[in-house]
């Protein structure tokens, strides 16, 4: 699911962060997502194990908000219109709320991975 990431590579640059986020900032705009209603975690799409796991372990709120905001987006895009600048996305509500739950799970399926190959040897009582 998780792709490379460069996040720690541009951070760690303060040269490189001013050039990146106006970009990144003008891309996530530019999406028009925002302009939707819509996260960038409401795009991710559900036919993964993962993903759907991960919704199931989302808080109930949260959960009704995010088909909402998916519902609202359908019925601006059947008519082809957009929000109302007030009621649009803003950047700073525009946070990772599915992610960390997909990261979580898929460490989770790594470990549970890791534990399923690991061989056991007896010991045998001669050996101490």
């Amino acid at each position: 699911m998780s792709a490379p990431s460069m996040t720690k590579f541009i951070t760690k640059r303060p040269w490189l962060k001013r050039w990146i986020v106006p970009l990144a900032n003008w891309y996530a705009d530019a999406a028009g997502y925002r302009k939707l209603g819509l996260r960038a975690d409401d795009l991710i799409p559900e036919e993964s194990d993962t993903v759907m796991l991960a919704l199931k372990r989302l808080p109930p709120k949260e959960a009704y908000d995010r088909v909402f905001r998916l519902r609202r987006a359908f019925q601006c895009s059947l008519s082809h219109q957009l929000l109302p600048k007030d009621q649009q996305t803003k950047p700073e509500d525009d946070y990772l709320y599915l992610t960390p739950y997909i990261k979580e799970i898929e460490a989770e399926s790594r470990e549970r991975g890791d534990l399923e190959a690991m061989i056991v040897h007896k010991r045998n009582q001669n050996q101490s």
